[in-house]
């Protein structure tokens, strides 16, 4: 399978060969929905927390006397029926939303999600992006010259130049092979991608 090489002015210098096993997989819709649910739902922090009717500050003194006024029974203020009461199944802190992934499982989505780019003409490749400065707006010029809005770059490496030019860059996203996630590559409108990096994407997901 083959990738069109861009130049640095976003034109299609060439084709450069990349393995089937990662950009030529039959895209898996359930698969990939089931490592972008995944992913997210790790990402969550179980650090939310409610009370309970015991937990909640209240008095145990009767509302009101049992009979002869037409409500409802109650006890106390802190049932959950009341405002203000606790709740009945409340959230704890220590909840655990993470999910688990098989490893063959995880390589397949994600090469399913590479090779849809490539079929949608979403991801390009790119000799290197290295910058002689780290100055956001020579890596914003050079985006805009190459006509990307929303790209995620993948580089084979990130150095300090290149992570401060795009830290500030709005829709603009740099990491290193080992951190591409299946959100971002789903949520990004072009994903570039280095020479140096198909290599290492190869070996992580083939």
């Amino acid at each position: 399978m083959q990738l069109e090489l861009l130049s640095d002015q976003g034109q299609s210098a060439s084709k450069l060969d990349v393995p089937e096993t990662v950009f030529g997989r039959e895209y898996n819709e359930d698969l990939v929905h089931q490592i972008v649910v995944a992913y997210q739902a790790n990402a969550r922090q179980g650090t939310r927390a409610q009370k309970d009717r015991e937990q909640v500050r209240h008095s145990t003194k009767k509302p009101f006397k049992q009979k002869g006024t037409g409500n409802a029974r109650a006890g106390m203020t802190s049932s959950p029926l009341w405002r203000g009461g606790g709740r009945i199944f409340p959230n704890l802190p220590d909840e655990n939303f993470s999910q688990k992934i098989n490893k063959k499982m995880y390589r397949a989505g994600m090469s399913a999600i590479l090779s849809q780019l490539a079929r949608e003409g979403r991801l390009a490749v790119v000799d290197s992006l290295k910058l002689e400065s780290p100055k956001t707006k020579v890596l914003a010029d050079k985006f805009k010259a190459m006509n990307l809005q929303s790209v995620m770059v993948i580089a084979d490496e990130v150095d300090e130049n290149l992570y401060l030019a795009s830290r500030n860059l709005v829709n603009v996203l740099v990491v290193e092979p080992r951190y591409a996630d299946p959100v971002s590559l789903v949520r990004f409108k072009k994903v570039l991608v280095t020479k140096g990096a198909i290599d290492k994407l190869k070996e992580m997901f083939a």
